[in-house]
């Protein structure tokens, strides 16, 4: 299982939203270079670095934050939040990203993100699927989660899946920062739908909000998550960074 911290930034600064709301920002480090490191110097090997800037300005804006962390540390870095257009895309592979994660793209112009796929492949692009929660899943959220679009999850990752989509992030807004534990009944959900397809290959699942605790990471592991996105229990020392080495 990929264990993924998390690192958002705003003004260059390492923060953390609730549910995705830019007035609940908290301050956790000035510099993103430390807290890399210090996740690189516990054996981690993966991290999810969300540009909020560019999220709600439709650009990519802190890319120099990128190009900083992928060059002075190994860390294989997803990197979403403003991409765009294909100048976009690459200026963040430029800056170093090994993947990246297009979420309000991929709603508000399939054509762009699915030449993306076809263009870069399955490994390189992330289909980010964040959601606010309805009885049948959820429907997804756009422009760095200020908007909702009217689309289902389920059905909107269905979609991808057919089109050769292979990696999935999936956050339930409403769990995000919370501390109270995953969108189990979602990610169950959405494992089940898409293991049924007929498409070419089944998703791997990365699950991102609410986790809280190191038995949160055990269940979604067992639940058949490719991978668990960690943000304010890492900052907030609910989890510690020693604890996750049985996964790393």
């Amino acid at each position: 299982m990929r264990i993924i911290p998390a690192i958002d930034i705003i003004g260059g600064k390492c923060v953390r939203l609730t549910k995705g709301d830019y007035d609940t920002k908290k301050i956790y480090n000035e510099n993103p270079l430390e807290v890399a490191k210090q996740f690189e110097d516990s054996g981690i090997e993966y991290l999810h670095l969300v540009d909020l800037d560019g999220a709600k300005a439709s650009r990519v804006v802190n890319y120099k934050v990128l190009e900083l962390l992928a060059s002075k540390t190994n860390l294989k870095i997803d990197f979403g939040g403003g991409l765009k257009t294909d100048d976009d895309l690459h200026v963040a592979f430029n800056s170093g990203a090994r993947q990246i994660t297009g979420g309000s793209i991929a709603v508000k112009n399939s054509d762009t993100f699915t030449n993306w796929l076809e263009v870069y492949g399955s490994e390189k692009i992330i289909l980010g699927a964040d959601c606010y929660p309805t009885e049948t899943g959820g429907t997804i959220a756009v422009s760095g989660w200020q908007e909702r679009s009217n689309q289902e999850v389920i059905p909107f990752v269905k979609n991808y899946q057919k089109k050769g989509i292979r990696y999935v992030i999936c956050t339930d807004i409403s769990k995000d920062g919370m501390l109270e534990g995953p969108a189990f009944k979602l990610y169950t959900k959405m494992l089940e739908a898409c293991s049924n397809s007929s498409s070419r290959q089944s998703i791997r699942l990365i699950a991102s909000g609410g986790v809280s605790k190191i038995e949160d990471v055990m269940a979604l592991k067992e639940l058949g998550c490719e991978g668990v996105i960690i943000g304010k229990a890492l900052y907030e020392n609910k989890i510690q960074l020693k604890d996750l080495a049985r996964y790393i």
